[in-house]
């Protein structure tokens, strides 16, 4: 999808060269519709620069700075030289992402989906989430519940959930942290399975999140989170040890959650 309007001085935007002249280039913006800005020579390159097309060629890809904007005059002046190796790098992948996110709206809605209806979805998405990728992004990962804030009826949610999940590698991240627990009673085994299972959640652990508690030596067990963020995973680590101590000192037995293993590996 490409944006209507005009972008804004000092936005940094994608385009493609699509003309090379001696006093600079004039590029496509490949964001913006039926828009395209002016490279002037001084702006292509730091430094004297004898011949443009030492820097440049035709339909390469760049990432320039905008420096002004004139709509009456239909121009908008770019800068290359302004634009550093760090942001060039974040502007393409973003620029990649929202391509990906365009095709993931094909495949929801169908090729011949009217572009009336596309913008109205994309619109919701950009709105809420200020990108089509991070909309479907957080679709997948929390599901209906991430689109309930927009304002797109329950059948779109359902095929942008269901495309999402279908499509978005989601990045995730573990974290891992232990509990010793401890029952003097004669059930104290009973005592022991009840807190692991209140530590696993009873079911109720959010879909995007990946629980497992698992038996190291006694009285140690390793509660590993996967989820889709750390504070997210560290949050869900911490309650998880917390159901499993409160449970077992329910029963009137001990528990205590540390971050590192205790207990010697040949344990």
């Amino acid at each position: 999808m490409k944006y209507e309007g005009w972008p804004e001085p000092g936005e940094l935007v994608v385009g493609k060269v699509d003309e090379i002249e001696d006093f600079g280039v004039f590029v496509d913006l490949e964001e913006y519709k039926d828009k395209r800005g002016l490279v002037h020579i001084s702006e292509v390159a730091s430094g004297w620069i004898k011949n443009v097309r030492d820097h440049v060629r035709e339909g390469q890809t760049v990432v320039a700075k905008v420096l002004d904007v004139d709509r009456d005059a239909q121009q908008i002046d770019l800068s290359i030289k302004d634009v550093n190796d760090h942001q060039r790098s974040d502007a393409i992948q973003e620029w990649k992402n929202e391509q990906k996110a365009d095709k993931w709206m094909s495949i929801a809605f169908g090729e011949d989906m009217a572009d009336d209806q596309f913008r109205a979805v994309a619109n919701e998405l950009i709105a809420e989430f200020g990108s089509l990728y991070e909309g479907f992004e957080q679709a997948a990962i929390h599901g209906p519940d991430a689109l309930e804030p927009t304002d797109l009826d329950e059948d779109d949610i359902e095929t942008i959930v269901s495309t999402a999940r279908d499509n978005v590698s989601v990045p995730y991240v573990t974290v891992t942290g232990y509990v010793h627990l401890e029952s003097p009673d004669g059930d104290g085994v009973d005592d022991i399975k009840e807190a692991l299972r209140a530590a696993e959640g009873d079911g109720e652990i959010p879909d995007e999140i990946d629980l497992d508690v698992t038996y190291v030596g006694s009285p140690e067990y390793r509660i590993t989170v996967q989820a889709p963020n750390y504070k997210t995973a560290e949050d869900e680590l911490e309650a998880s040890a917390a159901r499993a101590t409160d449970a077992i000192e329910a029963a009137g037995g001990s528990g205590e959650f540390h971050r590192e293993r205790q207990l010697d590996e040949d344990q």
